[in-house]
């Protein structure tokens, strides 16, 4: 087990871009003998892995991606030409062939039957079933709400599949090039479409602004290919990518006509936009149900914050969980909800909590006082990342270290400024448009006193919170533990960590 495990970890960091099958595709053409002659001490009577341990470890890869925040479409893209050696197929061709026909009647997508289409819906099924009762659970909240914008902007519903392809239906999911949230915008296009990020709120991880976002780039996109197929194609690629394919090909708009002379991985999105299509539409046929969702989105409303909270102090508070707030707010990057006058930001509850976090909300507000008061650390300064800022160069820096700094390039930094050379003079000021965070050095803090005695020490589980873990001792608050364990948040809670608890 310790083996398989050190080449789990290996193998994520080299396979990380590839496609999630690839793994059963290559097993087979592993040379025992060529690796063997090639080591400096030959292998003998070595233990080797079977192919169900490959298998195994395959599976885990695909599990941690699809678990995981850094998702990537194309961990989800399946380019067919990579399923050479896969020749099982869960459903015959004549049946495929009249499935597709009868979905094709009802949407304007060119679904037809293509031996590369087939390819990847029976490697989904027969690799990836076990994913998609889960992510069936996700799609019930997320859905409805798609389907509302989806029809107000006049775009197929069936463009929610879309939305699996791109995030698995993670409103958290980043690339590795740093596109985000369910749609995953890059940081420009989502400015383009009034997707605002902050220090404390990444509006690209906002369901309903992102999805409204995505509505208006779709509707660009139809308006300038006229054809729901490239649309989508252009959505992955580009617009320009496409152009050049029609182009390339000799004025072709069928996509399939298109597609040799697309960039690989959008030659692969197509065809996994209708396989996911496929599986959800005929998923009851291949025995797939969905897992009971958390929540469904009409049972849920928002509320306007005051002040400054966090998803704990309403969680001490109501008893709402705090895992539940992070799902329905997921925008929030810091678990914490900000005030800032005429933003207008607010929190999304279950319906059910709703008079309860009236009833108490001034609690919590006392409650977020009391912690202000206490915390040695302030709280990150609201940040608009889109904004000017002023910045004044100090000993020690550069054009390259202040443009990582703040995300930006050098370029941008003497193109904004009228700078001519890289020179720079202790005091000058630059105006900068940052796109991330400057990371402040670490200031000292006075050591925090935690009690002496005897204390109980808590390992913390899968699924625990700081507020079911302070349920667990009545005279113990959320913030004592946080101080005691020198915490930030909840998110900084890892199963296996160890908890100080002073119960007197």
């Amino acid at each position: 087990m310790k083996k398989l495990l050190a080449l789990l970890l290996f193998t994520t960091s080299i396979i990380a871009q590839q496609p999630a099958d690839s793994l059963l595709v290559a097993k087979d053409s592993i040379n025992v003998e060529l690796m063997a002659n090639d080591s400096i001490n030959p292998i003998q009577n070595q233990e080797l892995f079977s192919t169900e341990d490959l298998k195994m470890i395959d599976s885990l890869l695909v599990e941690e991606k699809f678990n995981s925040s850094l998702f990537d479409s194309i961990q989800y893209v399946i380019n067919d030409k990579d399923i050479l050696g896969n020749t099982t197929t869960v459903l015959t061709t004549e049946l495929l062939k009249k499935r597709l026909h009868d979905l094709n009647v009802k949407t304007p997508f060119h679904l037809e039957y293509n031996p590369a289409l087939e390819k990847v819906i029976n490697s989904y099924l027969k690799y990836r079933k076990k994913y998609y009762p889960a992510l069936m659970a996700r799609a019930k909240y997320y859905f409805p709400m798609f389907e509302r914008y989806l029809d107000q902007y006049d775009i197929p519903l069936e463009m929610k599949y879309l939305a699996i392809v791109e995030s698995a239906l993670r409103p958290d999911a980043r690339s590795w090039v740093g596109a985000t949230g369910l749609w995953q915008f890059m940081y420009g296009t989502g400015v383009q479409f009034d997707l605002k990020v902050n220090s404390y709120v990444d509006e690209r991880q906002d369901p309903v602004k992102s999805t409204v976002a995505a509505c208006q780039y779709l509707s660009q996109l139809y308006k300038i290919f006229g054809d729901w197929d490239l649309a989508l194609a252009a959505y992955n690629s580009g617009p320009g990518n496409v152009s050049k394919a029609i182009k390339r090909s000799g004025g072709y708009k069928n996509y399939w006509n298109i597609r040799p002379f697309l960039p690989t991985e959008t030659a692969g999105y197509v065809p996994a936009f209708y396989a996911t299509m496929y599986i959800f539409e005929y998923a009851d046929k291949h025995h797939i149900y969905p897992e009971p969702p958390k929540i469904f989105h009409f049972e849920t409303d928002t509320i306007r914050v005051k002040r400054t909270i966090s998803f704990d102090q309403i969680s001490e508070k109501t008893g709402i969980d705090s895992d539940l707030l992070s799902f329905l707010n997921p925008s929030y990057k810091l678990d914490i909800i900000p005030y800032v006058k005429e933003k207008n930001y607010a929190v999304r509850l279950p319906r059910r909590d709703m008079i309860e976090f009236l009833e108490k909300e001034e609690e919590i507000y006392t409650l977020a006082n009391e912690d202000d008061a206490k915390r040695e650390k302030p709280l990150p300064k609201y940040f608009e990342m889109d904004k000017r800022i002023r910045y004044k160069v100090r000993s020690g820096d550069y054009l390259g270290k202040i443009a990582n700094k703040f995300g930006v390039r050098v370029s941008d930094i003497k193109r904004w400024n009228g700078l001519r050379t890289h020179h720079l003079k202790i005091g000058q000021r630059l105006s900068i448009y940052p796109k991330k965070m400057a990371i402040p050095k670490e200031v000292s803090q006075k050591k925090v006193e935690t009690p002496k005695g005897k204390h109980e020490v808590y390992v913390v589980k899968s699924g625990d919170s700081l507020w079911t873990i302070s349920k667990k001792y009545p005279t113990v608050s959320i913030e004592e533990i946080k101080k005691w364990n020198n915490i930030w948040g909840a998110k900084s809670l890892k199963p296996g960590m160890k908890l100080k608890i002073f119960k007197s």
